[in-house]
């Protein structure tokens, strides 16, 4: 991922929503829909979901429009900690 994060710019500044799944002892209701808990941009929804506890992480996700290679459409909470991570050289 070296060379891509390298050749690779990421619009902060994109709209964003970050959505939670419905949880039942701290795991996902996968016959439920997740619901939005913020809307901003995606700088904003990556600090909303980094100051949610670790050990409620996976329940978040982050949704915005594409920018390949690294950001996808849903960003999974691996994901997104991993962009908060190399925000600061993107």
């Amino acid at each position: 991922m070296g060379n891509v994060v390298a050749e690779s710019k990421v619009d902060f500044g994109a709209v964003a929503v970050l959505h939670k799944w419905p949880s039942l002892a701290n795991q996902r209701r996968p016959d439920r829909a997740s619901y939005q808990v913020s809307e901003g941009t995606l700088d904003a929804c990556i600090s909303a979901f980094m100051e949610k506890p670790a050990a409620t992480r996976h329940l978040y996700e982050i949704r915005t429009a594409p920018q390949p290679p690294l950001v996808t459409e849903i960003l999974s909470p691996e994901h997104v900690t991993e962009l908060a991570r190399l925000r600061e050289f993107l």
